[in-house]
């Protein structure tokens, strides 16, 4: 588990293929490793990838499925991701509960600067839009955020989330512009609500 709370930004150096998707050779010069070790876990851009292996002191590989490359963006070339260590039971939950399953990919629809913060707007797919509410949270390339506004569309939803200097400074949501693709992780409890909704729903009327 994660909380999308970014604790660096590293920058994938090397995408080798493999039989069933890729090796990522990440750089984390930033990302304090003394107490990572083959088989941990750390978000890529929100997705939980597996530690394979340690080349060097500053690189960590993981392996990245089909099934991975399917569900996420940027994940497949060299470029900047944010990186967050799985959190331990004793640690505080600064942002809300991630899980570094990526649920889908949205793309970004304006970067508009509100006073010394920046308001990013996000097309949701149609498939998740249940799941967001304004003022609930969701993980946008592994930051946690919260929901300003949300209108619901034909074909998805549009979101407005805020994001203030220091999230700004310190993620790699400064780089990202109109027609960019970000990594989407709606609030689990959501989904779990929404399950246990339609389930119920479905017994009555079957």
């Amino acid at each position: 588990m994660f909380t999308g709370i970014v604790q660096a930004v590293g920058e994938i150096v090397d995408v080798s293929p493999l039989a069933g998707g890729c090796r990522l050779l990440v750089s984390c010069p930033n990302l304090a490793l003394d107490d990572v070790a083959l088989g941990d876990s750390i978000a890529l851009d929100g997705a939980c990838m597996t530690v394979v292996a340690r080349p060097e002191s500053h690189l960590l590989a993981f392996d990245c499925s089909r099934e991975s490359l399917s569900r996420t963006a940027h994940l497949d070339q060299p470029g900047p991701v944010n990186l967050e260590k799985a959190m331990r039971l004793s640690d505080r939950i600064g942002g809300h509960l991630v899980s570094g399953h990526v649920d889908g990919i949205a793309e970004v629809m304006g970067v508009t600067p509100v006073g010394e913060s920046w308001r990013i707007d996000v097309r949701l797919p149609a498939d998740l839009s249940p799941y967001v509410t304004e003022k609930g949270s969701i993980a946008l390339d592994g930051v946690s955020l919260t929901v300003n506004r949300v209108t619901d569309l034909a074909e998805g939803s549009d979101i407005s989330v805020n994001i203030i200097p220091h999230t700004w400074q310190v993620t790699t949501l400064s780089r990202r512009s109109p027609g960019d693709r970000v990594n989407v992780e709606v609030d689990q409890l959501a989904k779990q609500v929404a399950r246990i909704v339609e389930r119920i729903l479905g017994e009555r009327h079957a």
